[in-house]
Order: C-alpha cells, then sequence, then structure tokens
C-alpha cells in the first residue's frame, strides 16, 4: 500500500478505465470520479513524481509496475469485500460504497484473514 487513500483510489480508477479505453487521460480520471480536472491534474503530478504513472507528451496516463501492483492489490480488495457483503444481503450500492471505504484501512492481515475464512466457509 502507499501512504494515503486517494492516491490508492486514483490508481484504481486508472486500472478500471485502462480496461475499458484504448488510453486514459486526466480529464478520463475526473469524468470517472466527478472530480475537477485541476485536482486530478495535482494528483497525477504526485503519483508521476513516486514513479507510479508516468504521462506521454499526449497526456496519455499509464501505470508503471509499481503503481499497476497497488493498482491492482485495491482493485482485488474492492472486488472480494463486495461481492462478500452483496452475498451477506447487504444492497449492491451500499455493497460497493462500503467495500470502497474499507479496502484502504485494512491490514493485509486482516484481509488475508477474512479471505481465507470467507473461502473455507462459503
Amino acid at each position: 500500500m502507499i501512504e494515503n487513500e486517494s492516491a490508492e483510489n486514483y490508481l484504481e480508477t486508472i486500472l478500471i478505465l485502462s480496461k475499458k479505453l484504448p488510453v486514459v487521460r486526466s480529464v478520463d480520471i475526473a469524468n470517472e470520479l466527478g472530480f475537477k480536472k485541476s485536482s486530478v491534474s495535482i494528483a497525477m503530478k504526485n503519483l508521476r513524481e513516486k514513479n507510479h504513472i508516468t504521462v506521454t507528451d499526449a497526456g496519455f496516463i499509464y501505470l508503471t509496475d509499481s503503481g499497476k501492483s497497488i493498482a491492482e492489490l485495491i482493485y482485488e480488495r474492492h472486488q472480494f469485500i463486495s461481492e462478500w457483503f452483496i452475498k451477506l444481503g447487504v444492497p449492491e450500492n451500499i455493497a460497493i460504497e462500503d467495500a470502497c471505504k474499507i479496502e484502504h484501512i485494512l491490514s493485509k492481515e486482516s484481509y488475508d484473514a477474512m479471505k481465507n475464512f470467507v473461502k473455507q466457509h462459503i
């Protein structure tokens, strides 16, 4: 994990958009998250400085190996927790929203224990 939830959300969003779009740009991220393009630009600068993304001269955003690793970890947690909550009877929209909050604060140890428990009992 990296130092903040916001950066993790941006990386996860880039990963998700990269699966849907031929290229990802700041405007795509802003539209997806409902943020101002200026806020996204600042975040992209920070992620670039931490070597989690690269940005081409044309403004195309790509995850580096470290960025992709973080994004995939967060995305896996999101998917797993959302699906588990839905199976428990939580309405889908609430399950997804709650998973988005939990995926960032859960320790690796707690997540692994939860995942192992669910796999053994469901």
